[in-house]
């Protein structure tokens, strides 16, 4: 069990500090009075927190705030150029590799050839990134970590142990391999869930206290925030949606089962589908498939018709049993949003509780990039989080960020 750690004045400084950096970095730019509203806490105390932050170079005074009267505020904004962190989205033949600032903005973004099959690919990966790493410019700022986004369940983003079957991964100690080899905090979670870090912190879901993030294409995942934060569930498990079984003696899904939501709305299922009918050589992928289904094909056409309505139910069987405000569609499924659309939306009405229709459905175009920077996100999540468990990952970003900038090349 997480246990509170010693020193009860300490931890308070500590939880005030932390909050006070994380509204700034999530509403921010925002000013002393409003923070100290959205805290509760004292305006002294909030003065005295943002000059230590403004005085350790991760805080700055922007532009006077608008006012009915009286001495207009001044902002507070984070310092993007003060700390940065490294993003890796994991994927079973690449790597998509982010740098990113503390605002979240990217300064770098690569591609890498990866066999997550090969023998020894934890080593290969570790082999990556001590070259990316110790290619460092020396005008970027101080390295904060490195956060790793994989398809798969992480027991906890810190210890990082991994068990992909996409991968070929089985309780695999990625987090502490990689942790003692690169020397810098490694924050390791699902994709999915790096993905709805990132638009908790930066995209769609900033402000929104409970949103959806439902990725479809190689495989159906699942990202939930309730109450602002991600939830993980035991052991990093929750999410697995896509291995629900929807009809009985379906295909047989990657897990083994039949019959799941992924064998049926994937897009090796929909390439399936389509060589069952004549559509497809046994060479032809999603994208031949795609192809035709543009090019006006009525088969074609029909196999995303029927995903889309089996997607829209499932849908809304979430909707009607989370009731967030808002789901956003992502993942290289979306690609083929125009022909899965009308079916989706349809079987979505029917299917939904009247009273939660007034969820908000949002399709994202798709980009591995915005995974990286997820993973990225991560890190710069844990900069904003309260230290009020023992998460030593967290404390050690916290630490790196805490501590005075070095001259010259980034601290790695």
């Amino acid at each position: 069990m997480a246990r509170l750690r010693n020193g009860s004045s300490a931890l308070i400084r500590d939880l005030n500090r932390s909050s006070v950096l994380g509204l700034i970095g999530q509403r921010g730019p925002i000013a002393r009075v409003e923070i100290a509203r959205q805290l509760a806490l004292s305006p002294a105390t909030v003065t005295v927190l943002t000059r230590e932050l403004v005085g350790d170079g991760v805080v700055r005074e922007l532009e006077q705030a608008p006012s009915s009267g009286g001495r207009p505020g001044i902002l507070l904004g984070l310092v993007g150029e003060a700390a940065h962190a490294l993003g890796v989205k994991i994927a079973a033949d690449r790597l998509t590799l982010v740098r990113v600032n503390l605002n979240g903005d990217p300064l770098e973004l690569m591609e890498r050839a990866f066999d997550a099959a090969a023998p020894h690919a934890a080593e290969r990966l570790g082999d990556e990134l001590v070259e990316v790493l110790g290619a460092e410019s020396e005008h970027l700022p101080r390295l904060l970590g490195v956060g790793l986004g994989v398809p798969g369940i992480v027991d906890t983003q810190s210890d990082g142990t991994v068990e992909s079957p996409v991968l070929g991964w089985r309780s695999l100690p990625l987090g502490a391999r990689l942790q003692e080899r690169l020397g810098v905090p490694v924050l390791i979670d699902n994709d999915v869930n790096t993905l709805v870090v990132a638009e908790r912190l930066y995209g769609r879901g900033r402000g929104v206290e409970h949103f959806l993030t439902i990725t479809i294409g190689r495989g159906v995942g699942l990202g939930i925030v309730v109450g602002g934060e991600l939830y993980r569930g035991a052991r990093g498990g929750a999410g697995e949606w896509g291995h629900m079984r929807v009809v009985d003696d379906g295909p047989e899904c990657v897990c083994g089962k039949r019959g799941c939501l992924e064998a049926l709305v994937s897009d090796a299922s929909l390439v399936d589908a389509g060589r069952s009918v004549g559509l497809l050589s046994s060479t032809d992928g999603v994208e031949d498939l795609h192809a035709l289904a543009v090019a006006g094909s009525r088969e074609a056409q029909r196999i995303y018709e029927r995903a889309g309505t089996t997607l829209g139910r499932s849908v809304a069987g979430l909707v009607n049993v989370l009731s967030p405000q808002l789901v956003i569609l992502s993942g290289e499924g979306i690609r083929a949003w125009d022909q899965l659309r009308d079916a989706f939306e349809e079987a979505l009405r029917v299917d939904l509780f009247k009273p939660l229709r007034d969820v908000v459905i949002e399709a994202e175009p798709w980009d591995d990039a915005n995974w990286a920077r997820g993973a990225a996100a991560l890190v710069l999540r844990a900069t904003f989080s309260a230290p009020l468990y023992e998460r030593h990952a967290d404390d050690a970003v916290r630490a790196r960020l805490a501590a005075p900038a070095t001259s010259g090349r980034s601290a790695y």
